[in-house]
Formats: C-alpha cells, sequence, structure tokens
C-alpha cells in the first residue's frame, strides 16, 4: 500500500490530506494559532468541584472550563501534586524527577472532593478537544508522545504495543527500554520501534524526557492558567503518527512548512528526504492533485462506492446511522444472499474509509443489507474488523444481528469533520433565477474593460468553471483574443472544477483578487 500527504497551507488554516493507493482515507484542519490540541500541557486552576459527578471543572483559559473526572487522575496524582508544588517553589532547584519521593496512588474508589479544592493550581493534560458546546476534557495522567514511545513522568511501568506480534521482540524492546529509561519515568513502547536499534531509542527517550524537564523552569514562572507544553503542530504530529517506509510523497504548497518536514523526515530517515516536495504550480494544490474532486464526492449524505451501490450518512451529536444500499446491483445476475454478500463486503471498506475522513465519534450503528445466512453475517463482521485495524483511533466493533445492524463505538477526541457539498447557485444566491446567460460575455467584457482602463492593470488571471474556460479560448478568433487585440495585453484563463458555473474570480499581476 502506497500512501501520499497533500498538505494545503493557507494563512488561516493548514489542512492535510492523506491519501492510500490515491485514495482520500484522511482529513484534517489546522487554524492558525490553534490552542486547547490533544496533548497540550496546562496549568490550570480549579474552578468548581461536582460532587454528584465525582469530577472538576478546570480553568484553562478556554472560553468554557474544561472537565476532569476522577478516574482521568492518574493513580500517580498525589505524586504529582507534590512535584508542582515543589517545581514552583521559588527556593527550589530541582534538577530530576527521581529525587522526588513517590506518594501512595490515589484510591480508585474516592471522592474527587476528598483531592482537590476550589482555587487550588493542578497539572492537567487535554485529552479531548473542545467539542460542540463542550469545553476540552482533561487527564492529570500526563504522557509525551514520541515517534517510537509514550513517556509517562512517575510511572515506572513499561508497556509494549499490541500491534508487535513476536513475543522476542516485545521481551526484546522491554529490556531494552528498562536498561536506558531515567527512574520514576514509564513508557509505551510504540509499534514503530519495532526492530529499531539501542541508539535511536536511546535519543528520543533523551529527547523526551528533556522536554518534560522544561517544565522544571517554566512552573516556577508560570500562572494559572497557562500553557506548559504545547504539542508539536498536526503536521508534524500526524506524520509522527503515521509516516511509515511506504510513503510515495509528502507534497506541500507553503516553503516553512516544506523545510519544517524536511528536517523532521531527516532526521527519522534521512535517506526519504527527497518524498518530500514543494508545489510550485498556479493551480491550487487540492485542484491539482485531485483532492477537491474526492471532497466532494466523499463528504455529503449520500457516497456512492461501488457499481451503483451507496451509503446513505445520517447524524446527530455523538451518534451516527449508515444505510447500505444496494441501488442498480438489485437487478444484477444471482441470488439475493450472494449479491447482498458481495454489497455489504464492499460497503464495509467505504464505511471503514468514511470513519476515518470525517472522523466519526461516538456510536456508529450500519444498517447492511440483509443476509439470513449466519456465515455470511460473521465473514462481514470478521472483513469489518481486518479493514478497521488500520484505524489508529480506538474503536469496539459489535458482531451483526439478526437483523443485520452493526455497532462500532469509536473515539471522539476532536470535532467531526463536516464539509457541506452542496453549493448555493452564485448566480441566483439560491432563488432558482438568473440573469440571462446571453448578457453573461457582456457582463465579463464590462469587468475586463473596467480592470485594464480604469484601474490600469498591467495582467489578468481569470478563474473560471472549465466550460466556461474553453469558451473563452478555443479558436483563433477566441474571447481572449479579441481581449488581446484591444488592450495589447493578456488573460490567462485557468480552469478550475471547483469553480461553479457562471462563477469568476480576477487577480492582477500581484496575485491579488480584485473584488467586484
Amino acid at each position: 500500500m502506497s500512501s501520499d500527504l497533500i498538505i494545503d497551507v493557507t494563512p488561516s488554516e493548514i489542512v492535510l490530506a492523506l491519501q492510500e493507493n490515491k485514495k482520500l482515507v484522511e482529513l484534517s484542519r489546522e487554524k492558525s494559532g490553534a490552542r486547547f490540541a490533544v496533548g497540550d500541557i496546562y496549568l490550570g486552576k480549579v474552578k468548581k468541584i461536582m460532587p454528584s459527578l465525582n469530577a472538576a471543572f478546570i480553568d484553562v483559559g478556554y472560553e468554557k472550563d474544561a472537565f476532569l473526572h476522577y478516574l482521568d487522575m492518574g493513580p500517580q496524582f498525589s505524586t504529582l501534586n507534590k512535584f508542582l508544588r515543589i517545581v514552583s517553589s521559588q527556593k527550589n532547584k530541582l534538577s530530576s524527577i527521581a529525587r522526588i519521593h513517590s506518594e501512595p496512588d490515589i484510591n480508585k474508589e474516592g471522592r474527587i472532593s476528598e483531592t482537590l479544592t476550589v482555587g487550588q493550581k493542578i497539572l492537567v493534560q487535554v485529552a479531548k478537544e473542545p467539542i460542540s458546546t463542550k469545553g476540552p476534557r482533561l487527564t492529570s495522567e500526563i504522557s509525551i508522545a514520541g515517534r517510537f514511545m509514550v513517556l509517562m513522568p512517575f510511572s515506572d511501568k513499561i508497556s509494549v504495543s499490541q500491534k508487535i506480534k513476536t513475543n522476542e521482540e516485545k521481551s526484546r524492546l522491554k529490556k531494552l527500554i528498562q536498561s536506558i529509561k531515567p527512574r520514576k519515568y514509564g513508557v509505551i513502547i510504540r509499534t514503530a520501534a519495532e526492530g529499531k536499534k539501542v541508539a535511536e531509542l536511546d535519543q528520543e527517550l533523551r529527547g523526551l524526557v528533556d522536554k518534560w524537564e522544561t517544565t522544571f523552569h517554566k512552573l516556577k514562572r508560570a500562572n494559572a492558567p497557562s500553557l506548559i507544553i504545547g504539542e508539536i503542530g498536526r503536521t508534524t504530529a500526524l506524520l509522527r503518527d503515521i509516516y511509515s517506509p511506504n510513503f510515495n510523497s509528502i507534497i506541500v504548497n507553503d516553503q516553512s512548512v516544506y523545510h519544517e518536514i524536511s528536517n523532521y523526515i531527516s532526521n527519522i530517515q534521512s535517506d526519504k528526504k527527497r518524498i518530500v516536495k514543494l508545489h510550485k504550480g498556479r493551480k491550487s494544490i487540492f485542484e491539482h492533485y485531485g483532492i477537491d474532486k474526492q471532497i466532494k464526492a466523499s463528504f455529503g449524505k449520500t457516497v456512492s462506492f461501488k457499481n451503483g451501490a451507496y451509503l446513505i450518512v445520517e447524524h446527530t451529536e455523538a451518534f451516527h446511522v449508515i444505510d447500505v444500499n444496494s441501488g442498480n446491483r438489485a437487478k444484477n445476475e444471482g441470488n439475493q444472499e450472494s449479491n447482498a454478500l458481495e454489497v455489504n463486503l464492499a460497503a464495509c471498506d467505504e464505511v471503514a474509509r468514511q470513519l476515518r475522513l470525517r472522523d466519526m465519534g461516538g456510536i456508529i450503528v450500519i444498517d447492511f443489507i440483509d443476509m439470513h445466512a449466519q456465515a455470511n453475517r460473521q465473514k462481514v463482521y470478521e472483513h469489518m474488523k481486518e479493514i478497521m485495524a488500520d484505524d489508529r483511533t480506538k474503536h469496539n466493533i459489535l458482531p451483526l444481528s439478526k437483523f443485520c445492524l452493526m455497532q462500532i463505538t469509536r473515539q471522539r477526541v476532536r470535532p467531526e469533520e463536516i464539509i457541506e457539498t452542496e453549493e448555493k447557485c452564485p448566480s441566483c444566491n439560491g432563488s432558482g433565477k438568473i440573469t440571462p446567460a446571453i448578457l453573461f460575455i457582456d457582463e465579463l467584457n464590462s469587468k475586463v474593460n473596467y480592470i485594464f482602463k480604469d484601474l490600469n492593470k498591467k495582467s489578468l488571471v481569470l478563474i473560471v468553471h472549465p466550460y466556461i474556460a474553453a469558451y473563452l479560448t478555443k479558436g483563433l478568433k477566441s474571447i481572449r483574443n479579441q481581449w488581446f487585440m484591444k488592450y495589447y495585453k493578456w488573460v490567462k484563463v485557468d480552469s478550475n472544477s471547483a469553480v461553479t458555473y457562471l462563477e469568476c474570480h480576477f487577480y492582477d499581476e500581484n496575485a491579488e483578487e480584485i473584488i467586484f
């Protein structure tokens, strides 16, 4: 399987599109200057304690207070709290957490009112980003993620990813990490560490420990609420989690992000630096690589997937229903049971892709086409488990019921990706009535004349629908050639399928849009 990552950088956001075998499977957006991302560590202040929920609301600087449940505080909370008191002291010169005597683990059955008080400072980490009207979800079980491992201060446990299959490799990694890790640090060994040598693992471990130890100085000066350790940018974080040697290309349209990614790839696999490429074309990067078209086809209520079969996707805030329909396949030869099995197996592939693409979380119920044979229902269940194995988000899949309903629960840590694929007509503005098409060229001529004569622009780039572009440019006596003969200035006509019919965008020689 080959993978490609296309990154569109704009002043307001960065959009990342991951393709597997040239098919879009993940779409992620990061707003410029975005805060409260998963992994960010904050010094917060307890705002309100809710004994009935066994939870507290914490002020971390977000417009709504963040939520911390007692069970998310972690067994080592007392030790973490002691660390915070020591480090915040102006007299302290702590050089290693190994010097801190560990406190007993907090009681799993305890009450939050016995552990926290209103106004208390507390070190927390974002476990779930703000979604809808809710603030961030927090944890006090601090962890710092790297490519090969996750570092957990104040824990001495070493655990290994279940995706590493051989017991020999698990044992090797466990012994290796045990020999190099400092005291009072726990480690979760990630799948990417499989087969890695001690030098690579030791280098990353030292980097993660150094990152944690920056808190020693920051906490001394910090006032609650404030950010203590920010997660790396989503671009690099996504690369850290998904990068593998089968990556074909990483293409980006921004110079600084290009250098950031090149440096990151060089550090982890120097011979693959060449796969990072800078897009310099006049067409937008998503238009050039067909991402815009895939987005239009993949989002929306109805999604086609194979030989006329399609899905209908309905959403609520935390519950999603996906209905599988055979479409015109019902007319195909063969009995109903075999046709239903074939469509349902193909639907598993598309459903798994849609869950990743839209980042759907909560409860997902899939209504497959009815199958009477238990063996066929089991085949669909096994195939869905196999396909969903590539999904990095925690999930649980239940077998099909006798009515061919499948329930999936999928962890939700970020807002769902929602893209409205239906477009409002720019010509009628949704009214259903437009100016006569015969007047379109007259209006266009008038605007071009205004740009060249009144604004005195040296050149012009016109972005229009492909049909309009062809109409303006084809033939020796094309409208574009007529403009050149009239103004002695060239008009570059670019087609863009993302632009709707009779919609025009005008750009001058400085690539600044001219608004009418």
